[in-house]
């Protein structure tokens, strides 16, 4: 869309790399006044003025039994920030909006028997869901380490052999996992729907980071974190295990969904889903009416006037730190 390329420009420009958000849209001033000399002007375009923040907002519409929702209008939504009403300036149905996937894979001892079909779904996932030229993914994984094993491409090929390549490992640094993807990896995409998909079992036992700091960098990076549980009790209603609530939490909080599948051979239906519900998704944009960048944690909440369904987006955003003016 045009007001992100406007605010990619704008960012490397004015910040020189140094991110704010990639979805706060800044106005710039106006440039008609009297005529100055080459050197002032060079001088006066350095000074633009930030007064105006677009947040933008990807969201999931779903019945109560789970079916996505594609034909609601900007009507049926209100957008709340810190419970304060805000005037909804852009909306539009994301069918066609560019991917980044990051698929990130646990391969410790504990998932040791199911990295098969693991693979297997992986493999299927980017085939189907990757546009060339259009969209990319990446594979990492994490057991003791974290490993790159296939930087970004729009080459499904490319990827199927990085999966192929995957072994099992040790012990399982899944916050430490999150954290690097998020941090230096997906903070820095523009222009695209940036996705984390999580395959583990939700266990971690050697990150130095914690779910806190994991799940702030992926606010930080404004992450969307889809996760599919491999564990094979929680489903269909049964008591959830820790594991399970920790990675349904780092999905709600971020906007994404967490997926159960009951045998390790619905892995395949779980990325599918995932994949169906990435391109019918919306977008909503608004102008803060909070001016005060300090930095802190806004929470955001979207609501339809459609009772029998519910909106799944990522619960607030991080305001940008620095003057109003």
């Amino acid at each position: 869309m045009a007001f992100e390329k406007t605010a990619r420009r704008f960012f490397m420009v004015v910040f020189g790399g140094l991110m704010l958000s990639p979805h706060v849209w800044p106005q710039t001033a106006n440039s008609d006044g009297p005529k100055t000399s080459p050197g002032r002007q060079e001088e006066k375009q350095e000074k633009i003025v930030v007064d105006v923040d677009l947040v933008n907002i990807s969201f999931s519409v779903l019945t109560k039994k789970g079916a996505l929702v594609t034909d609601l209008q900007q009507s049926d939504f209100k957008v709340f920030e810190n419970s304060t009403l805000q005037n909804i300036t852009n909306f539009s149905r994301e069918t066609n909006l560019p991917l980044t996937i990051g698929l990130l894979i646990d391969t410790s001892n504990s998932i040791r028997d199911k990295i098969k079909f693991e693979q297997e779904a992986a493999i299927d996932f980017f085939h189907s869901t990757l546009r060339r030229k259009r969209d990319k993914g990446a594979l990492i994984t994490f057991d003791s380490n974290v490993q790159i094993l296939e930087d970004f491409t729009d080459d499904p090929d490319v990827l199927t052999k990085a999966v192929k390549r995957i072994k099992p490992g040790g012990g399982t640094k899944m916050y430490d996992a999150i954290y690097m993807v998020c941090k230096e990896k997906l903070i820095n995409e523009f222009g695209s729907r940036n996705v984390l998909l999580l395959i583990s079992d939700g266990d971690d036992n050697m990150s130095n980071e914690t779910f806190e700091s994991a799940l702030e960098m992926a606010q930080r990076a404004e992450v969307s974190i889809y996760t599919i549980s491999t564990n094979t009790s929680g489903f269909f209603g049964m008591a959830a295990p820790k594991d399970d609530k920790i990675l349904k939490k780092l999905a709600e909080e971020t906007g994404g969904r967490a997926f159960y599948p009951a045998k390790s051979d619905e892995l395949a239906q779980s990325f599918y889903d995932v994949g169906q519900e990435l391109r019918s998704q919306y977008s909503l944009a608004y102008r803060s009416t909070n001016k005060v960048r300090d930095g802190s944690f806004r929470s955001v909440k979207i609501e339809s006037d459609r009772k029998d369904v519910r909106v799944k987006a990522r619960k607030g955003y991080y305001a940008p730190r620095g003057s109003t003016s």
